[in-house]
């Protein structure tokens, strides 16, 4: 795809982070907007700044563990426009702790936004773009977390290498069936959002202990230390603008930094040669 004016893209974990991000880069290439979110009051003010850029745009809040509220984002969207065309999966939050600590709803939560999310974006959304028959791309997110194994943020971590397994098995069925929907996989290095204070969004019947104030003492220097990097990670806006390079290629894997790489061979050599994991700090 690399024509986008007039195209419909629906925008999952919109309202903050790359999925901002990303709405304003289809702003400027004027592209209909359906920004998806469980955050009202930041959705609201989102949509309100892309309509003052003169896009098009719909709000629509969205729960993406719930399958039901998923179904009713796109009945929105096909109510507003009457068609998809490009669909982010890209809700995300994170949970610090060892894995034997973190709570059974600390995973219920972390699972049910970051891989039931997006599994419920394609179950949803495919049928509707094969019916339609024309020009699509999927951008599921994951991370660069996906290829490491390293202590901390084991949830996590486990979400984004099924994000990444599920989206290369979806890039092939979808090829063995000659579809013309295209679909990649985001993998983003350290970059510059919120998400570290996605407990603000968090269910209460999905609430637990903050993780703040649940860590031990390694637990709590490493959650502190990934926010350090997060913080002085890529701008949001860099990471949306290799995702529609992305898109115009037709680039599965988007990596967003060459560290990633590095820790992905790593790993691999690890498997291939069946070498004990060695440990590695997220970076």
């Amino acid at each position: 795809m690399d024509k986008f004016e007039g195209k419909v893209a629906v925008i999952t974990g919109a309202a903050s982070g790359i999925g901002r991000a990303i709405a304003d880069r289809c702003a400027k290439e004027g592209v209909k907007i359906v920004l998806a979110d469980i955050e009202q009051e930041a959705l609201a003010r989102a949509a309100i700044e892309l309509e003052d850029t003169g896009a098009t745009v719909l709000a629509v809040q969205t729960d993406v563990s719930d399958h039901n509220e998923v179904e009713a984002l796109l009945q929105k969207t096909l109510d507003e426009f009457g068609a998809v065309h490009l669909l982010f999966n890209n809700a995300g939050v994170v949970v610090g702790g060892a894995i034997w600590e973190q709570s059974l709803t600390d995973w219920q939560w972390i699972l049910g936004v970051n891989l039931w999310g997006v599994i419920h974006g394609v179950r949803t959304f495919v049928p509707i773009m094969l019916k339609q028959d024309t020009e699509c791309h999927i951008v599921n997110t994951a991370s660069g977390a996906s290829f490491r194994s390293a202590p901390g943020v084991g949830s996590y971590k486990v979400t984004k290498h099924g994000v990444v397994s599920l989206s290369e098995t979806l890039y092939h069925e979808l090829n063995e069936i000659n579809s013309k929907i295209k679909v990649s996989v985001l993998c983003p290095g350290a970059t510059d959002t919120d998400i570290m204070t996605g407990d603000r969004n968090r269910s209460e019947e999905l609430q637990g202990p903050k993780t703040q104030d649940s860590l031990g003492p390694w637990h709590q220097q490493q959650w502190e230390r990934l926010g350090s990097v997060l913080e002085s990670g890529m701008a949001a806006g860099e990471v949306a603008d290799k995702v529609f390079t992305a898109i115009v290629d037709e680039t599965f894997y988007i990596v967003t930094h060459p560290s990633i790489l590095d820790t992905a061979r790593l790993r691999m050599s690890e498997i291939l040669e069946q070498r004990n994991p060695e440990p590695r700090l997220e970076s």
